[in-house]
């Protein structure tokens, strides 16, 4: 199989619908209609995407202040103030350094790894190689350069701005702009994701227990776990198309069941702004991975929530969006077991966009009753434990 065919169905794993071409062939989905407002990872009855309570685990943010949004200013410092602020280097040797990739601006690694090597101020030296890790790692949109929209993110976090709902915004549309053109480089942090990932798919051999250790952290658990470089593109692929619900770690082992935001301001999802955009995040769509009764969730006006800055309107989106941040909605507790309604099964077998739920024949119910809870997290453990070790 040819690198295209490869990539594309990779990309055919993001999303609700898939009607992009797989080897010369269109899928075949009859009278189905895509969204790609709907981010999250299918594999057959199979819908995950990475959350917020997730990767604030998997960083280890648990104490910082998931509601302190990044939100990009609207009078910007320009990329030579901050490069200045953050460098402490002068007015000409930083403007010197500053290059024009496209429409950005961006600085290099190299000129950046000389003020590591050689600053005088330790703490100058620390503050330039985070940043250099934000650019090269964790929005590698220049190759080997740190482009200026990750400077206004990094000069915001001393601030305590929380950089995971960033994070996820610029995966999220990564995923989304590669999907729609069946291929292109991600722009994300790869290995964040794959963290993500191998948390949901591993294949029993851990227990539950693992999580109590202090020190625990999946991204080091990812870092040792040795490469399977033996299983070529294709067995992968052909392990992915082949997956079924029962291979699925639907709960990463290491999550333990606390708040889920599900809501902000008059949104009926999470709208979540980014460094270079913004997207809508529906965690309902996923429940399963907070062991909560999945539901049909509201999706209509989703797809309008994913903009690029510099978009006709742009500015009053992320007011929008940023005021409807002064307004959560989380839920303390969940309801265990990986379970489905009714009408939620009907609904994506059937593909249905812009939804508007309506009221089951069981009686109407709020989001707070579908998420109304049964056990506690201690009991949800000890059942993990269990079944673990059956």
């Amino acid at each position: 199989m040819e690198r295209r065919g490869q990539t594309t169905f990779l990309f055919q794993l993001w999303g609700f619908v898939v009607p992009a071409r797989y080897e010369g062939r269109q899928s075949p989905v009859p009278g189905s209609r895509t969204n790609p407002a709907y981010i999250y990872f299918t594999f057959k009855k199979v819908d995950l995407v990475p959350t917020i309570e997730e990767y604030i685990a998997v960083l280890q943010c648990t104490k910082i202040q998931a509601n302190k949004v990044y939100s990009r200013a609207v009078n910007l410092l320009t990329f030579l103030k901050k490069l200045i602020n953050i460098t402490e280097m002068s007015e000409q040797w930083v403007t010197a350094r500053i290059k024009q990739k496209g429409d950005k601006k961006c600085i290099s690694w190299r000129n950046l790894k000389d003020i590591v090597l050689t600053h005088p101020d330790m703490k100058k030296r620390v503050d330039v190689f985070a940043l250099s890790i934000y650019g090269l790692v964790i929005f590698p949109r220049a190759l080997g350069h740190v482009d200026e929209a990750v400077t206004d993110l990094f000069d915001r976090l001393d601030k305590g701005v929380t950089p995971v709902l960033a994070i996820l915004v610029e995966t999220f549309r990564s995923l989304n702009a590669c999907r729609g053109a069946s291929e292109g480089r991600f722009i994300g942090c790869a290995e964040l994701l794959l963290a993500w990932l191998h948390s949901h798919f591993w294949k029993v051999d851990k227990v539950s227990y693992r999580v109590f250790f202090e020190n625990y952290s999946p991204l080091k658990e990812v870092v040792t776990t040795p490469r399977r470089d033996d299983i070529s593109m294709e067995k992968w692929m052909a392990i992915l198309q082949n997956l079924q619900e029962e291979d699925v770690e639907w709960r990463a082992p290491w999550l333990l069941p606390d708040e889920i935001l599900y809501r902000c301001g008059d949104f009926d999802w999470v709208p979540l702004l980014g460094i270079w955009g913004a997207v809508g995040y529906a965690p309902l769509l996923v429940l399963r991975q907070y062991r909560s009764r999945q539901f049909v969730p509201a999706t209509q006006g989703l797809a309008e929530c994913e903009f690029s800055y510099g978009e006709d309107g742009y500015k009053k989106k992320i007011r929008e969006m940023t005021n409807a941040w002064k307004q959560t909605r989380r839920m303390k507790r969940l309801a265990v077991g990986p379970m489905t309604t009714p009408e939620y099964i009907e609904w994506r077998v059937r593909r249905i966009n812009d939804n508007i739920p309506e009221p089951s024949h069981e009686g109407s119910q709020s989001i707070e009753e579908h998420l109304w809870v049964v056990p506690s997290e201690l009991e949800i453990i000890n059942q993990d434990f269990e079944r673990r070790n059956a």
